[in-house]
């Protein structure tokens, strides 16, 4: 990259606020036909494109890793963990999955469930009722998310629930989409399509995503805090400034409004709003190595609770077939746990295992550890969740700034978000209609300087990758 000061960049930038738009299209007035801004599964997927059709590309990367929301931790517990996103959904369609190289094992998910009622399974009858109540709510969700009046998705839920309904709400709330159902919108709920078929990855999800990134230019550790998009565009990150002929920018939700990057002209308000529309949720793992299968669990077994309000969370057990244990937290009370540090969340996690085992499982846990996305300062959250009358913030953000800068990631799908496959869709649809605006340069076969590196029916409503 070129080296401008931030003061040096600020003054080119006000320079190109007064001067009429330009497209950049001269040789040598860019250093990169493409920037891409984040590299997590949009970025990558993104990038990948551009490099395919013989174009320049420079990945720019916050954070010190690949993978942005999707990556797998081996030195903790020794055996993969997927920090973020876990479940491969849709195995079949899903383009990751499709795209993974020899020695990544991706199979099928079990389809069974457990459900707890205090210190017992649930009888068949019990499971039954509950899978009986949970199609229910998920059927009266779908049929008010197609109406014309959106509303909160807590409104749409079918009134005798009785004993099943805190169960419910955590399952179609907090565990879809990181959000209670009273802050979602039904329409965002009810277009989303079905997930009912999923998989795994024994090395890890986010470690495929970075096997597909191996051979891209990334520059790691280099946030960016500024572009300039009405000519050029220009980008000032921490180790300086880039000229490309257009950027794709795939920073989650939260970032894009916290202000965080400064745009030159700032964002116009329909973007900021559509930004806001569509917040993160909350949903983070408490890991646990517990060898032995101390909870006479199957392997990648999944088990809730019949929860009576919000301070509950689910268990997927024996990751892979590991000793690793999840247990996953979302929504309000997970953001509220989270907001109180690691120590708390594996206080609560061993209290809520022993409410279910025996409080004897505290015993039995060698290790912890906790993510907490919502401090992540990079991220700032799980995955987005439209807010009511958010539905057409999606399409807002489809659309580019100055025909120079496109948005990318999960958040910028309509009926895919909070997934990995709709994060990576959305990517390549920026890559194409970026190729397709810088199809007026010079020939591919022109030499260019390159970038420097200068289970049960239960699934389909969990509605995310985590």
């Amino acid at each position: 990259m070129s080296r401008l000061s931030r003061r040096s960049f600020l003054a080119a930038s006000a320079a190109l606020i007064a001067a009429p738009a330009l497209r950049v299209d001269s040789a040598g007035a860019a250093d990169v036909d493409v920037a891409v801004i984040g590299a997590g599964a949009a970025g990558i997927a993104a990038a990948r494109r551009i490099v395919a059709a013989r174009r320049s590309v420079q990945l720019i990367e916050a954070s010190n890793r690949i993978g942005g929301r999707c990556v797998t931790d081996t030195a903790t517990f020794g055996v993969p963990f997927d920090l973020g996103a876990h479940w491969i959904r849709n195995p079949n369609g899903n383009p990751l999955a499709r795209l993974a190289p020899k020695g990544f094992d991706v199979y099928r998910a079990p389809r069974g469930l457990s459900m707890r009622i205090g210190q017992r399974d649930a009888r068949d009858a019990e499971l039954e009722n509950f899978l009986a109540s949970l199609v229910r709510t998920r059927r009266a969700i779908d049929d008010a998310g197609h109406g014309r009046v959106d509303m909160p998705a807590a409104k749409a839920l079918p009134r005798d629930l009785g004993a099943a309904q805190g169960a419910i709400e955590f399952v179609a709330g907090p565990l879809a989409c990181g959000k209670d159902l009273s802050d979602v919108s039904v329409n965002d709920l009810g277009r989303a399509v079905e997930r009912d078929d999923d998989a795994f990855c024994r090395q890890g999800y986010g470690a495929l995503l970075a096997k597909l990134a191996a051979r891209l230019p990334v520059e790691l550790a280099d946030p960016v805090d500024a572009i300039a998009w009405r000519r050029g565009p220009a980008v000032s990150s921490r180790r300086g400034s880039l000229v490309a002929r257009a950027v794709i920018l795939t920073v989650s939700t939260n970032v894009l409004a916290s202000g965080k990057i400064e745009f030159f002209p700032p964002l116009p308000l329909r973007v900021r709003a559509a930004a806001e529309k569509l917040s993160l949720g909350s949903y983070d793992h408490i890991a646990l190595d517990m060898p032995g299968n101390p909870l006479g669990l199957l392997q990648d077994d999944f088990v809730f609770e019949q929860a009576q309000g919000k301070r509950t969370a689910a268990l997927l057990a024996n990751v892979s077939g590991t000793g690793l244990h999840l247990v996953e937290v979302a929504g309000s009370f997970g953001r509220d746990l989270s907001a109180k540090g690691e120590r708390a969340m594996i206080a609560f996690a061993q209290e809520w295992l022993g409410s279910l085992f025996g409080a004897s499982v505290k015993r039995k846990i060698k290790r912890a550890r906790a993510t907490r996305w919502n401090h992540e300062p990079f991220v700032l959250g799980a995955m987005s969740a439209a807010a009511v009358g958010g539905v057409p913030a999606r399409q807002a953000l489809m659309e580019p700034l100055g025909d120079r800068v496109w948005f990318a990631g999960e958040a910028v799908h309509e009926t895919k978000w909070g997934t990995v496959e709709g994060a990576w869709e959305s990517g390549e649809r920026a890559a194409n209609a970026v190729l397709r605006y810088l199809g007026g340069l010079k020939p591919e076969s022109t030499k260019k300087k390159p970038a420097r590196n200068s289970r049960h029916r239960y699934r389909r409503q969990r509605g995310r990758d985590r």
